[in-house]
């Protein structure tokens, strides 16, 4: 036998390992990933009507429409988001933006948008944020 072996042995499974634990942590899409979202604004009241401590009396809400955006080296569907929300002391937080990611049409998550990705956004007025209920 030769030596060193048993070291390789373990690196190789190491390495077997990690590898196979990469692959589940990656997402399974059936069928197109870039579909249009037809009914993006609900789906983004849904969205905001559980993820925020206070959805009500939400201030200067705005949204763009879904275009394709290059996102991590993947072209997806995304809006820009910027509303201003109430923290659970009842006090505003500012009015922040949002890139809304889809996936086969439909909301897939919602990350702080980075200085560049919102820039050029043709923002429209969002008044049924504003009027969003618990």
């Amino acid at each position: 036998m030769l030596q060193g072996s048993p070291r390789f042995a373990a690196m190789a499974l190491a390495l077997g390992l990690a590898a196979c634990g990469g692959v589940h942590n990656q997402p399974t899409i059936r069928g197109e990933a870039n579909i249009v979202p037809a009914s993006y604004k609900a789906e983004i009241l849904a969205f905001l009507r559980t993820y925020l401590n206070d959805p009500t009396k939400i201030r200067g809400a705005f949204v763009s429409e879904p275009a394709l955006t290059q996102v991590v080296g993947t072209q997806r569907y995304a809006s820009c988001l910027r509303f201003n929300a109430r923290k659970s002391n009842g006090e505003y937080e500012g009015s922040k933006d949002r890139l809304v990611l889809f996936l086969s049409g439909r909301l897939d998550t919602m990350v702080p948008a980075k200085s560049d990705q919102c820039a050029n956004a043709a923002y429209q007025p969002f008044p049924e944020l504003e009027r969003l209920s618990r």
